[in-house]
């Protein structure tokens, strides 16, 4: 008998159906969430499923929704907000980044804002500079959020219920290329604590560290570097804020290497923040410096070819690791 298969978007898609049986104060907003059922499809029939008290959906007005969304949450509700793709949340930054990631501190510890707020993010699908961003690292800067990046089908899968029963904001990062994705149906015990980092793949010569749509590429590029001699440990970050260093610097004490495979801009990037975490506290450790892989300075272009130039490829990461071993 053929083993049932999921993917990453149907995965996501059960997440949510369970997330509202479950608990009668979670309800899904956002555009085109309902009667469309999301621009990726991952709200698909929930609507007709549960109908318009917990699916929603809302105007173009992503700063009036996302709002809603929050003073919903300070009513003792428990909201999935969608918010498309990363580049619509910045006309929603006020409200992220002033109110859901202040009000706990503003207010003594009186008032939490157990908030989910989903969005699509990456490069990849040709949709061109304003709408192939990758933004974690600015939501990542922001105390009084946390920020998850789900990379695998257990991740799509489980990692929502934690999110929502976390009683302060909670944002997912859904890589576009991700979403397509297929294997089989996965167990809450492959999901493991959101905050924490997961070792993917044992190696004892570099640690190779990504997230989000980068994984898998980071997973077939230490596939390469193994017929090649080198032992590459694909270290899966999870959760960019708050992070693991317990793994992350577990790995590198271990491998003495470290390469960190990061889609957003290499200027402020969240791969120089690793970097700079892993100077500080694995100094004495390394063989040599770390080294970062990131998406080209530039806005991400329209054409196949331009977009593949300009961000991190399998290719690339296995040239950057051989570097870095000194090869």
């Amino acid at each position: 008998m053929k083993e049932p298969t999921i993917s990453y978007r149907e995965a996501m898609r059960e997440a949510i159906r369970d997330a509202i049986h479950e608990d009668p104060r979670v309800f899904v907003m956002g555009e085109d969430v309902g009667h469309y059922g999301g621009c990726y499809a991952v709200t698909k029939g929930l609507l007709q499923e549960f109908g318009e008290q917990r699916v929603r959906d809302t105007p173009l007005s992503e700063s009036g929704f996302v709002g809603a969304g929050i003073g919903a949450a300070l009513g003792g509700m428990r909201p999935i907000v969608e918010v498309m793709t990363v580049n619509f949340s910045l006309l929603a930054l006020d409200q992220i980044v002033n109110n859901a990631a202040t009000l706990r501190h503003m207010s003594g510890g009186q008032l939490g804002v157990p908030l989910v707020i989903r969005m699509a993010c990456g490069a990849g699908r040709q949709l061109a500079a304003q709408h192939s961003h990758s933004l974690e690292n600015w939501y990542a800067h922001v105390p009084g959020l946390k920020v998850l990046a789900p990379a695998t089908l257990a991740d799509a899968r489980y990692m929502l219920a934690m999110a929502l029963a976390d009683p302060d904001p909670v944002l997912l990062f859904e890589h576009v290329l991700l979403y397509n994705n297929t294997g089989p149906v996965p167990t809450k015990k492959q999901c493991p604590d959101m905050h924490q980092a997961v070792v993917r793949r044992e190696g004892a010569d570099l640690s190779l560290v990504s997230y989000g749509g980068s994984l898998p590429k980071a997973l077939e590029a230490a596939e390469l570097l193994q017929s090649q001699g080198i032992g590459a440990e694909v270290v899966d970050l999870r959760c960019l804020r708050p992070l693991d260093t317990r793994t992350l610097f577990a790995s590198v004490n271990k491998t003495r290497r470290l390469l960190v495979v990061d889609e957003g801009w290499r200027t402020g990037s969240l791969a120089g923040e690793i970097c700079a975490l892993v100077a500080e506290y694995c100094f004495w450790s390394l063989d040599a410096p770390p080294q970062r892989l990131c998406s080209a300075e530039v806005p991400i272009p329209y054409p196949r070819h331009l977009e593949l130039a300009a961000t991190p490829q399998i290719e690339g990461i296995v040239a950057a690791a051989i570097k870095v071993m000194g090869k």
